[in-house]
């Protein structure tokens, strides 16, 4: 049997020569990143007797559109597919899987099986959690070259982990940045599909902002379904400076046991926000974490935001945990915990304006908080409501909420009212209900 496999394009064959344990490949719609998949694979098997290979994408129509038809025939007379195992088997004893991993339990399936080559396509449709259940299928005692082959794109649930590893190469205690290789796909290194399709970059041209950038350009910081679309590196971050004379300092955060997630806030008498220090910490009980955030704070403090489920009381202890944490020095307002409200209102502080200088915005981050840059950028839409953002994944949320229960508390730039604190305003809302509630009484 003979087998006849196309020229791959300069960036299709570093992707084939990479020989990292970790190599991902893409950036941009139509870098050719499913055939190099297919290729790679069916190379692998016939060079290597015996060897077992994984491919997955995130559901089974998605594998049998993309891999397994164009797979049957480019194979038929050389490897035999069996549809119930979804394998394809070859005479030299190699094995082509194909599997599917869409919701957080399909990983189970995998549990106790070996591979000596994963390809996960377009990954970025993938959790981090599925990522590591799945890489650790990546074993097996032989000589066989242990190889995880990742494509994708820019946006979806995996955006922050793809990014993480491959783009940013910020590596955690256990990564080996020399393990990681990424290679830049974009569609003009695809010259048969421009061959084949020459409309197909006009389509890509025609999208808006956000979308062009990210599927044309391969921006890993902006991407489809990215919520704050708004968001410009340029524009939003600078670099730390003096807080000007008069400003006042607000501190807002999101704490739960798995996470807390703090923003100091400078308001200057000219309305501008800026986010000056952030700090996070999982697994503080609130006596931690209130001492935590009192020694963070170098500044007086004019008012704190918190979400308004620290009010409920405790059936242990009688207590809310905003009672708890004043008691340990951390007094707090109830901010507004309506999502598409906040949200909105983080829009409006974040929206581009006209400046003297150029376009400018209300709210600007300092450089020293890239967690917050981060999640920004990582944060996608709610699928079911547009209005919303997703709640996965779930290690980007808090500090977001941080910033959303700023904005919603905070009076709007640029609004001509009465600046009242939010104690006081909370003040005059218990008196209100103190005087309906005497009312009633005497009705």
């Amino acid at each position: 049997m003979k087998l006849t496999i196309a020229a791959p394009n300069p960036k299709q064959k570093e992707f084939f020569q990479a020989d990292t344990r970790y190599v991902a490949y893409g950036g941009a719609r139509g870098g050719g990143k499913s055939w190099a998949v297919r290729t790679k694979a069916t190379l692998m098997a016939a060079k290597y007797p015996g060897i077992r290979i994984l491919i997955m994408r995130k559901t089974f129509p998605e594998l049998r559109e993309n891999h397994i038809l164009p797979l049957t025939s480019g194979l038929h007379g050389i490897a035999n597919y069996n549809e119930s195992k979804k394998v394809f088997s070859f005479i030299n004893g190699s094995r082509i899987k194909f599997g599917y991993c869409d919701a957080q339990t399909d990983v189970t399936q995998y549990q106790g099986q070996e591979f000596d080559v994963i390809f996960m396509d377009e990954a970025t449709h993938f959790t981090e959690y599925q990522f590591n259940a799945i890489k650790s299928c990546l074993r097996g005692v032989n000589n066989f070259p242990k190889r995880f082959y990742l494509t994708c794109n820019p946006g979806g649930v995996g955006h922050g982990w793809v990014k993480r590893l491959f783009i940013d190469r910020d590596y955690r205690e256990g990564e080996d940045p020399a393990d990681y290789t990424f290679i830049a796909a974009r569609v003009y290194d695809n010259t048969a599909l421009l061959d084949a399709d020459p409309e197909y970059v006009k389509a890509l041209l025609a999208l808006p902002d956000g979308m062009r950038s990210a599927w044309l350009e391969g921006n890993w910081d902006a991407f489809a379904g990215q919520f704050f679309s708004e968001f410009r590196r340029d524009i939003h971050v600078i670099k730390p400076c003096a807080i000007p004379d008069g400003s006042k300092i607000y501190r807002a955060f999101d704490y739960g046991l798995d996470m807390l997630a703090c923003l100091w806030i400078a308001v200057t008498p000219a309305g501008q926000a800026l986010v000056f220090r952030e700090a996070y910490a999982p697994n503080l009980i609130v006596s931690e974490a209130a001492r935590f955030m009192k020694s963070a704070t170098h500044e007086d403090i004019y008012e704190t935001f918190a979400p308004p489920d620290m009010w409920n009381r405790q059936r242990e202890t009688g207590k809310s945990i905003a009672e708890l944490f004043s008691e340990y020095g951390i007094d707090a307002i109830k901010a507004d915990n309506s999502r598409v409200t906040g949200w909105m209102n983080v829009k409006e502080w974040l929206k581009l304006c006209e400046s003297e200088n150029g376009l400018s915005a209300n709210l600007k981050i300092f450089e020293s908080c890239p967690f917050l840059i981060k999640c920004l950028c990582e944060l996608r839409y709610d699928e079911k409501n547009p209005c919303d953002a997703a709640v996965q994944p779930h290690d980007i949320t808090h500090i977001t909420d941080a910033l959303r229960y700023f904005c919603v508390s905070r009076v709007s730039p640029g609004k001509n009212q009465e600046e009242v604190s939010p104690l006081e305003k909370y003040r005059r809302s218990a008196i209100l209900k103190q005087k309906k509630k005497v009312k009633r009484a005497f009705s």
